[in-house]
């Protein structure tokens, strides 16, 4: 059924798979039109398509590299070209690196996970508060950044760049959330914690959510659908009053 959102507009970045796949099947369950970001996978950016308009909502696949100043605003050009100025942004694209000791990490390793984890975060964050200010013409809206838990418990032995570059997004949140408030935007992120997605096997632990998950105090790991109705309420009227806050969706670990 569609909800009394119909007619909004959203973009998701890394809105293939995973998370950001659910974040859009369930944004079009409510009758927002979707702008889904991919990097390459386009065969997956369609099928996301699709089920988002199975569900009721519209959608488009753009592909960009959120690291690339001129990718960003060409995806937020062309969904507002094709559906209309932006009430949402769910900042979600991010990677992860392989499971490895931190005096063992290449340049090339943390430059790309910055690039991407932090820089692509504000790149996008920036051109959705460009575009969302009411003073620049914009309807005000809400930016949903995807943090991690990995941020407050540091990831040692793991992959510490990864959860440093979250603590970015954590700290980018709040900052942005106060400034942005008295132009009708409000910032949230949500850091979620063992979810079974596709990224752990990317960092060569396919095994990791099921694994880890059991030790959690709920005894499971997570899933993408159970992170994706916290990324949905905090782009929806029933948090108009909530900003600037980092909201765990991790079991109690």
């Amino acid at each position: 059924m569609v909800s009394q959102a119909g007619g909004k507009h959203i973009l998701i970045t890394g809105g293939s798979r995973g998370i950001g796949r659910a974040c859009a099947i369930m944004a079009g369950q409510r009758g927002w039109s979707v702008g889904v970001n991919y990097a390459g996978n386009e065969k997956a950016a369609l099928e996301t398509v699709q089920a988002v308009q199975k569900a009721g909502g519209r959608g488009i696949a753009i592909r960009g590299d959120v690291a690339r100043e001129a990718d960003v605003i060409a995806m937020f050009d062309a969904t507002e070209k094709a559906f209309g100025k932006l009430d949402a942004l769910i900042n979600n694209a991010g990677i992860v690196g392989p499971k490895q000791a931190f005096a063992d990490y290449s340049f090339e390793r943390m430059q790309r996970m910055f690039e991407i984890n932090v820089l692509g975060a504000y790149l996008c964050a920036r051109e959705a508060a460009r575009r969302m200010a009411k003073p620049r013409g914009g309807k005000g809206g809400s930016i949903v950044n995807m943090s991690s838990i990995a941020s407050r418990l540091g990831a040692a032995g793991e992959y510490v760049d990864y959860a440093g570059s979250k603590g970015a997004v954590d700290t980018m949140t709040i900052g942005l959330a106060r400034e942005l408030a008295p132009d009708g935007i409000r910032v949230n992120a949500i850091r979620p914690g063992l979810i079974d997605t596709e990224i752990h096997a990317s960092g060569g632990q396919p095994d990791r959510a099921a694994r880890l998950g059991a030790t959690t105090p709920m005894g499971r790991a997570g899933t993408a659908d159970e992170v994706a109705e916290a990324a949905i309420w905090l782009i929806e009227n029933g948090s108009d009053y909530l900003t600037a806050s980092l909201i765990d969706v991790a079991g109690g670990r």
